[in-house]
């Protein structure tokens, strides 16, 4: 039997150190680390008092470079490449998920998952697919990896994508194809296009995704 990699990264624990009634875990993207993500929790905090954040490291070093992790390697933007790539991180991430859950004694419905770039392709991959649905889906610059048995799932949660029509890395036409493909299959999807935003997230977008947020948490 394989053992899973076991995540970790920093965290913010919800105001005077109260016991969590939700939970937000933030994915950080290609070469970075849970340091990174966890830098939005200040713009959100204030509105999420009883509300723990975790930005866990992904499960792979990245060769050569320090305190940078990867959830799967990019050797080249092959399409099955990134489905396998996805498909072999996600049981990691959902042993962590799952953990995490036990661990506060809350429910799916009091998680939501937030990605940038590669992350938010793995909260795709992940959150899409949980039963028990999660409260929500916040990604930034990604796209939709895998779209298999998606069809046939029975949860639907709401989910926001928010990307730079200026992106060099992922570009837009990524979240456009994401919210066709999805709301064909029936989930509730919103879509935000920040003029001139390359390859991150600019203020309006922290502020759209805090509200998004809010709706399901607060």
């Amino acid at each position: 039997m394989t053992t899973l990699p076991t995540l970790n990264g920093p965290s913010v624990a919800p105001a005077y150190n109260r016991a969590p009634k939700s939970l937000v875990i933030l994915l950080h993207g290609y070469g970075s680390n849970g340091a990174d993500l966890i830098g939005l929790v200040p713009h959100w905090q204030h509105a999420f008092p009883d509300t723990l954040f975790i930005s866990p490291n992904a499960p792979q070093p990245m060769p050569g470079m320090l305190d940078a992790y990867q959830w799967w390697p990019i050797t080249n933007m092959d399409a099955q490449a990134r489905i396998n790539g996805a498909r072999e991180a996600a049981p990691v991430l959902n042993a962590f998920i799952d953990q995490q859950l036990a661990k506060y004694g809350l429910g799916e419905d009091r998680l939501a998952l937030v990605g940038f770039s590669q992350g938010t392709m793995m909260a795709l991959q992940v959150g899409l697919r949980r039963s028990p649905q999660v409260a929500g889906i916040l990604g930034y610059s990604g796209m939709l990896v895998d779209e298999t048995g998606l069809d046939s799932t029975k949860v639907k949660p709401p989910i926001l994508l928010i990307h730079g029509d200026a992106d060099p890395m992922v570009p837009v036409a990524a979240l456009h194809h994401a919210g066709a493909t999805l709301q064909k299959l029936g989930f509730e999807v919103g879509g935000h296009v920040s003029p001139g935003l390359g390859h991150s997230i600019d203020m309006e977008g922290l502020q759209m995704g805090g509200n998004f947020l809010h709706k399901f948490l607060a």
